[in-house]
């Protein structure tokens, strides 16, 4: 398909959609946000639903304690920032005021990894799912595309207990919209067979791993592509699985490579089949100032990136 003729949607836009379409099926859901519903299209919800939206202003540790409170009357809170204040200016009420008492909260995190952009590198949170996996009892979410982004918000929504979900900025490719696509927490999918070398993706660099599978097939190596949007809890049969079949994994994720979706992998297969595994992803830097699309590129977590460095692993 021409790179032209693909739908792009932001994940953020799919959240902001998501909630306001849910909201009938789901009476109970408020939604809450920091000053920035218009960032995190949570303003589609408030506009629609101006009872059941609450701006908490600029502070998002005061935010996550009224949504743990409100989660105690029997509502369902999806509170919303971007990923650098929801994870990273929150943590501790994140950690104590709903993981702790594994209160039935969600966080909505926009704006995360390199693709912020311009925003540079104070607002480009790359650390978010390393945090949150540690939360014990935490689940996290990172949707590949708007397919994938409205399904774990309402899965989310139906799951009982803290949930954390990943959005982005920019536009990214709906590549999730086929009739037999299913979504269930803690579940991978094989969005590509192969059996040279397995490409392990969440988020946006799914679609990345996929140009680079085209591009591997060119030179005659069969890439399987595992995307996974549950970090946590994470899908290891489908990893073990395809790792006995290729004997090598290489995973790709927009977030620093310590403690993400890399590191899971790594815990999983160090314990029960160790196998040769190279984490694509931030290389314990920081970000920087940019277009999206430069950045990608510049960090190899674009299509030829991923192609480039799978070909030296192999």
């Amino acid at each position: 398909m021409a790179e032209n003729t693909v739908k792009k949607i932001a994940t953020r836009e799919s959240y902001g959609n998501a909630l306001k379409e849910l909201a009938e099926e789901f009476p109970n859901l408020v939604v809450l946000d920091a000053d920035l519903a218009a960032a995190t299209k949570t303003g589609v919800f408030k506009k629609a639903y101006p009872d059941r939206h609450i701006d908490c202003g600029i502070a998002e540790c005061n935010m996550m304690g009224i949504a743990a409170g409100l989660s105690l009357t029997g509502k369902i809170p999806f509170v919303s920032s971007f990923a650098m204040f929801a994870a990273g200016r929150a943590y501790e009420q994140v950690r104590n005021s709903i993981g702790y008492p594994h209160l039935n909260v969600k966080i909505g995190a926009t704006h995360a990894g390199i693709t912020v952009g311009e925003d540079g590198a104070t607002h480009q949170c790359n650390e978010d799912i390393a945090l949150m996996r540690t939360i014990p009892g935490m689940v996290v979410m990172c949707p590949a595309d708007d397919v994938e982004a409205k399904a774990a918000v309402r899965a989310a929504l139906e799951y009982d207990g803290p949930v954390y979900i990943r959005f982005g900025r920019a536009a990214v490719p709906v590549i999730n919209d086929r009739p037999d696509y299913k979504f269930e927490i803690g579940k991978g999918s094989i969005v590509r067979e192969g059996k040279d070398v397995t490409i392990v993706a969440t988020g946006i660099c799914v679609d990345s791993a996929l140009g680079a599978a085209e591009k591997l097939a060119a030179d005659g190596i069969e890439a399987e592509v595992v995307s996974i949007c549950t970090i946590k809890p994470l899908d290891e049969d489908i990893i073990i699985n395809s790792a006995k079949k290729t004997g090598k994994v290489v995973t790709v994720e927009e977030h620093t490579v310590i403690g993400g979706l890399g590191s899971a992998v790594c815990d999983c297969l160090c314990a029960k089949l160790p196998t040769p595994v190279k984490k694509l992803g931030m290389q314990d830097v920081f970000g920087e100032s940019g277009s999206a699309a430069a950045l990608v590129a510049k960090y190899g977590l674009d299509a030829e990136g991923v192609y480039k460095s799978v070909k030296e692993f192999m």
